[in-house]
């Protein structure tokens, strides 16, 4: 079966310097050592352990970074030049991604969500596409309700980032 899903892309522009805004949104996420987090997440023997080893993890905005791909390093060995710079952040949360997920299974499959930040002529552009977007056409209003939340959390971090 094929669906096609409507999507919500989420985009700021600032005058701020890559550097800046990485670092902001860097500063908003926690950045939990990842081997650690995936040996003490994967011992826990109950759901209180489980969470505990989360929380550990996130930041006051409730949020982590799992991976960053610095993708603008890729286009740059082509290129040869030191632009354009490009980083994906993936950022999210477990105990919210379980939230979504034990009412839309298929949730698994947005969480944890990407930033986008890349630098192009008009500035730095901060790019995230709405995990509500995503849920939207499951119509579970409670999965919906916390989609709505996440992207709360990340567009305010975001903003936060850009200003």
């Amino acid at each position: 079966m094929i669906r096609k899903i409507e999507m919500e892309r989420f985009t700021l522009t600032t005058s701020k310097s890559f550097d800046e805004v990485v670092a902001g949104v860097n500063t908003a996420i926690g950045h939990p050592d990842m081997a650690e987090f995936g040996r003490s997440t994967h011992e826990a023997r109950s759901f209180a352990e489980l969470k505990s080893a989360v929380e550990k993890g996130l930041s006051k905005a409730g949020l982590m970074l799992f991976m960053q791909l610095d993708q603008g390093a890729v286009v740059q060995k082509e290129t040869g030049q030191d632009t354009p710079r490009i980083i994906r952040l993936l950022i999210g949360n477990p105990l919210i991604m379980k939230e979504m997920a034990k009412h839309v299974p298929d949730a698994g499959s947005y969480a944890p969500v990407t930033v986008l930040v890349d630098e192009r002529p008009d500035g730095v552009h901060l790019s995230y596409d709405r995990m509500a977007s995503f849920l939207a056409m499951y119509g579970n209003r409670d999965a919906l309700r916390v989609a709505e939340d996440l992207d709360n959390k990340v567009e305010t971090l975001l903003r936060e980032a850009a200003a």
